[in-house]
């Protein structure tokens, strides 16, 4: 960016408030502007803001893509002894039952006879997940190489030719 083209810290407060509510007006209030309305609309409309909009949003976005495939992971991967400490726990208390690592548990039921069921996630569907997802990071990569080698290959071309 060009010196001009530098956020101010509370622009870039409006930014990051805008990404998480998506409302210009809010953005505006919460960053400090002296009319909310008029002022929000107006950063709207600057290039600057809109690239570190985007920015925010696509470092948002990875990160949400991250922490997904990380629950995948714990769902395939994950351990499963402390559903099976808690099924045989008599009365645990309520400390007790904070300690325990549960993600992997889907649905708990105490029918009428007592007993404890557990119900787990599909290891398997959270494989089948982690795999889509490889398959789409390798041919966003493949798709990049790709259009990298076409545009090296156009450009030798038009050397060649003397374009």
């Amino acid at each position: 960016m060009k010196r001009n083209d530098v956020l101010s810290a509370k622009e870039k407060r409006f930014c990051s408030f805008y990404i998480s509510s998506g409302d210009f007006r809010e953005a505006a209030a919460l960053a400090g502007f002296a009319d909310p309305v008029k002022d929000g609309a107006a950063l709207l409309t600057k290039d600057k803001i809109n690239l570190e909009i985007d920015r925010l949003y696509q470092a948002r976005t990875e990160n949400c893509r991250r922490q997904a495939r990380a629950g995948y992971e714990r769902l395939a991967f994950g351990n499963v002894s402390d559903a099976v400490r808690l099924m045989f726990a008599q009365d645990p208390d309520a400390e007790q039952l904070r300690d325990l690592d549960l993600f992997n548990v889907a649905e708990i039921k105490r029918p009428k006879d007592g007993a404890l069921e557990i119900k787990f996630f599909d290891r398997i569907k959270a494989l089948e997940k982690l795999e889509a997802a490889g398959t789409e990071e390798k041919s966003r990569v493949s798709d990049f190489y790709s259009a990298l080698v076409g545009s090296i290959a156009e450009n030798t071309e038009e050397q060649e030719s003397g374009i």
